[in-house]
């Protein structure tokens, strides 16, 4: 028997039917606290600057499509003590203008190292082997927190030759491992204003807000916890630093078991996935399902006068259009859980880009208990 898509198809809706039965199966797991919220304050900050690489192998900047690379060397030469004369024209070919980004994480202190992220914004061809020269990295607020430079890692590669080229992975982006040297930090008094913190759930819900107030308080033996909403949690911490410290490692590892997550099905319009968590349910509904195929073939005839007689040969188009409609039945849809529905709806014989039309009509007709959402 010869393998095809459509039998790859269905081993793959299959196996995914079982591994989806084999988690419904499973009882919900409590999680740790520090999966399902956050302290207020301790958060990442992003940095952004703009910088040469310098080195390049021919494979820089085209200056006359990318005029403000010669302007930025300009400008660094010139704070080098280094004049060009107004209007020269510098054809660079070794030079890229980038943007550089990093994150700053929480209590980051003068001298420690960042990561950083260098992608071209001009024409070059390709950043593999360059330098980047020191450039400041700022915050939201413009100040600068860090200072980048480094030799570029790039993890692509490519060739040209005669007209044909070959290219593996991004070569307009490298990375810098410790690029970066924090020069300032960022100023938090986490809970030094009388010992007062803030636990932010990640996803807010009212039920597991409430179930972690409680698992809190009952973990300390008093009431050092209370919801203010359905995300934040205010906490009673202690006064000293290291006492605080380790208050919040422990409340950290209080297990908690979140609520249910609510019924949503997520379409992804770029690539066509469809994907449902187990909550979503159908009611029963009856769904027509067909294809309307419409074809146009043209060829082109060639009319050419008689022998010896007046007038031109001329190309003369002839063009058939075939419509070609699939036969489409009414079928009954209805699931209790999940895989219920899965089956459902591959009853259908329905493609991704369809199985989108299909749900949100379900969902306007009452029948799909979820709620849609477009990514």
């Amino acid at each position: 028997m010869t393998f095809t898509y459509r039998h790859a198809h269905r081993f793959v809706v299959k196996l995914a039917l079982l591994l989806l039965a084999s988690m419904l199966a499973l009882p919900v797991q409590a999680e740790r606290i520090r999966e399902l919220a956050n302290f207020a304050g301790v958060r990442d900050n992003v940095l952004v600057g703009y910088g040469l690489v310098v080195g390049l192998d021919g494979t820089g900047d085209q200056t006359m499509q990318a005029p403000f690379t010669g302007q930025s060397l300009s400008n660094m030469l010139s704070q080098l003590g280094i004049t060009v004369p107004p209007g020269t024209n510098m054809q660079l070919r070794n030079v890229a203008a980038v943007m550089i980004t990093a994150d700053l994480p929480p209590f980051s202190r003068p001298g420690q190292r960042l990561d950083i992220n260098v992608s071209s914004i001009g024409n070059a061809r390709s950043l593999r082997g360059g330098t980047l020269l020191m450039t400041p990295l700022k915050g939201a607020d413009g100040d600068t927190y860090a200072i980048a430079q480094g030799n570029l890692l790039v993890g692509g590669m490519g060739a040209a030759a005669g007209g044909a080229s070959v290219q593996v992975n991004q070569l307009a982006g490298g990375r810098i491992a410790g690029g970066a040297m924090v020069e300032r930090e960022v100023p938090l008094n986490l809970g030094a204003e009388a010992g007062l913190l803030e636990l932010e759930l990640k996803e807010a819900d009212f039920g597991t807000a409430q179930r972690v107030v409680n698992a809190i308080n009952s973990e300390f033996g008093r009431p050092v916890a209370a919801a203010r909403n359905s995300r934040v949690i205010a906490l009673d911490g202690p006064m000293n630093d290291n006492s605080r410290v380790n208050f919040m490692a422990q409340v950290e590892n209080i297990r908690v078991t979140p609520m249910d997550a609510p019924a949503k099905v997520v379409f992804n319009a770029r690539t066509g996935s469809v994907v449902m968590n187990s909550a979503v349910t159908l009611r029963r509904a009856a769904v027509a399902h067909g294809n309307l195929s419409i074809v146009i073939d043209t060829r082109f005839l060639v009319s050419q006068p008689p022998p010896f007689g007046d007038g031109d040969t001329v190309v003369v188009p002839d063009t058939e259009i075939e419509v070609q409609e699939q036969d489409a039945y009414l079928r009954v849809v209805e699931g209790a859980d999940l895989v219920d529905v899965v089956n459902a709806l591959n009853a259908l014989g329905a493609t991704p880009s369809d199985l989108m039309s299909i749900l949100e009509a379900l969902k306007a007709s009452g029948s799909l208990r979820a709620e849609l959402e477009i990514i």
